[in-house]
């Protein structure tokens, strides 16, 4: 499994531990089986440990491919039916603007809002729970006779990291630009 995901720029959450994500995910994954009786495969539990390893969203294909690296490469569609397992477990969630899923990064109500915070450059993505943003929704949605199908919002933007090295770009273009006269 790879750990402090590379993006091609720069490294990912280089200071952050990335078992602890693995180790919670995990347990509250045995956790939520026991509960319910569900099973957690050999394949759903490397799927599970692949998606919280990263804090990108990651495509089915992405998964295959990391999945191999570390052993027996997957059909596609084993890790299509681990997928839906472990979103409709509410393990992970699918990132519809990414086409991709992410690993839950924390025990939510099934009707509770999910807002992902979604870096435009490194792909960070944060999950972030809001009940105030739950609350308007579920209003604006009754006042509109709506009834809702998921309760997902993905707002893109830039994290604290991608945006100070903006700034530092920014600041330094600013400097050449005024060597250059």
């Amino acid at each position: 499994m790879t750990s402090h995901l590379e993006t091609g720029r720069k490294p990912l959450h280089a200071d952050h531990d990335h078992s602890t994500c693995v180790a919670d995910a995990l347990s509250r994954a045995e956790m939520c089986c026991e509960e319910r009786g569900a099973r957690l495969t050999p394949l759903r539990r490397r799927v599970l440990e692949v998606l919280a390893d990263s804090h990108v969203p990651l495509g089915a294909y992405d998964l295959v491919e990391r999945l191999g690296a570390t052993g027996e490469k997957p059909p596609p569609m084993s890790v299509y039916r681990a997928l839906d397992f472990l979103v409709g477990e509410g393990l992970a969630h699918r990132v519809e603007s990414r086409n991709a899923f992410i690993a839950c990064g924390r025990k939510h109500a099934a009707d509770e809002v999910v807002v992902f915070l979604i870096c435009d450059e490194c792909g960070l993505t944060t999950e972030i729970a809001s009940h105030a943003v739950g609350r308007d929704l579920a209003w604006a949605s009754r006042a509109a006779g709506f009834t809702r199908r998921a309760s997902v919002v993905e707002i893109p933007g830039l994290c604290a990291r991608c945006a100070e090295a903006g700034r530092h770009a920014d600041a330094t273009q600013a400097v050449q630009a005024g060597e250059d006269r």
